[in-house]
């Protein structure tokens, strides 16, 4: 199928809030809409949900964010700093901590605000080393392979499952990592299923993030890799 992007109306967000967001030893600020629920109501919304099932999930800082943003502080790369994918990248926070580590990063998303709101993020903390990219994971690229592809909370619906698979396939290098976190969510087993039957190597490794003094969210990452590269 042909890729199908959205461009969250500017109009649709009343307001913006910068929020700060500790990482392991980093601190980072990131702006965001202030009111996510109000940005549901919006007719843009419901007119993009009824022709495409599409929900702005970009618009918030969720946990599995936080949680992928912290892996990638800690992760011992072992190979220099490469080219990162973010897969769904919202306000760009697990990104901006890839470019934390010296990373170059490409924020994707398959809303082009979303991808404004990255780039802002990025700037925002000092970082210039990225460039966006509009991606619909439904239709994957087919020219180009990344040594790193990270994502959070992917998997929020079933019909997600197979076309993120099949991302994979397009977009990870034979050597390459991909690192996703998710809250738990049901189709993630459904998704740990498929990656072993396609060939994938997938080591699950429990997690967990919150705000400080705040509630703190138990998930799951995701270290996949093709099977014939892990030794």
């Amino acid at each position: 199928m042909p890729p199908r992007f959205h461009a969250t109306p500017p109009e649709a967000i009343s307001e913006i809030v910068r929020d700060t967001v500790y990482i392991a030893d980093a601190t980072f600020v990131l702006d965001r809409p202030t009111d996510w629920d109000k940005l549901l109501d919006h007719p843009w919304v419901r007119s993009a949900y009824a022709a495409d099932d599409y929900v702005p999930y970009w618009a918030q800082l969720w946990p599995a964010a936080r949680m992928l943003a912290k892996v990638v502080m800690r992760e011992e790369w072992g190979t220099p700093a490469g080219e990162v994918l973010e897969v769904g990248c919202g306000l760009g926070l697990a990104g901006i901590a890839a470019m934390a580590r010296g990373h170059r990063v490409v924020f994707s998303d398959v809303d082009e605000t979303a991808l404004t709101f990255a780039a802002k993020n990025a700037r925002l903390n000092g970082f210039t080393a990225f460039r966006t990219l509009l991606l619909d994971f439904r239709a994957p690229p087919a020219d180009r392979k990344y040594p790193i592809v990270i994502g959070s909370d992917l998997m929020y619906e079933e019909r997600l499952v197979m076309p993120l698979v099949g991302l994979l396939d397009a977009v990870l290098a034979p050597d390459g990592v991909c690192l996703i976190t998710d809250p738990d969510r049901s189709p993630a087993r459904r998704f740990r299923w498929k990656l072993a039957e396609a060939g994938y190597d997938v080591q699950p490794e429990l997690v967990r993030a919150g705000e400080p003094g705040g509630e703190r969210t138990k998930g799951t990452l995701y270290r996949i890799r093709h099977a014939k590269t892990r030794e």
